[in-house]
């Protein structure tokens, strides 16, 4: 993977002078490959990894597995694109397996989560059915552990 990219991805807040100075390269050719990178798309949006569970209104995520009757023009593209239109949606997926897309919504209760799912998800031309899990507890996300500052389980060796 590019460098630059890695980089950004560990930390979408470091400064354009210390991604120079990580990689060896002038301020102004980083600055032209985040251009370059955005443009072309790969970079999509700069975003923080918040841990919800330490604010006070945290929301419930729930992750719904979803059966799909493929369209014969567009396979699951168009249906995945009409599902990902509802601003519920923070993240979906084409899926192997046992199901087709896997759909991540956040909502303030468990109740609004239930009712997207029986009255626009499932309700939707071409769904076949779905399967409904609450997220319990964030350990990591993104590569970043949440529970930050426990003690250390592992067991002590003495003598």
């Amino acid at each position: 993977m590019n460098e630059l990219l890695e980089l950004v991805r560990k930390n979408g807040r470091e400064t354009s002078e210390n991604l120079a100075k990580m990689l060896g390269i002038s301020e102004e050719e980083v600055m032209n490959q985040l251009e370059a990178l955005e443009a072309d798309g790969i970079i999509r949006a700069y975003q923080a990894v918040v841990n919800e569970e330490k604010l006070d209104h945290s929301l419930v995520t729930t992750v719904i597995e979803v059966k799909v009757t493929p369209e014969s023009e567009g396979g699951f593209d168009r249906i995945a694109q009409r599902i990902s239109r509802y601003a519920e949606v923070e993240s979906l997926f084409l899926m192997s397996g046992t199901f087709d897309l896997l759909v991540f919504i956040k909502g303030r209760t468990m109740h609004e989560a239930a009712q997207f799912v029986s009255e626009k998800l499932a309700t939707m031309a071409g769904v076949t059915s779905t399967a409904t899990h609450f997220m319990m507890k964030t350990y990591k996300l993104n590569g970043i552990e949440m529970q930050s500052g426990e003690d250390d389980e592992r067991l002590q060796i003495s003598p």
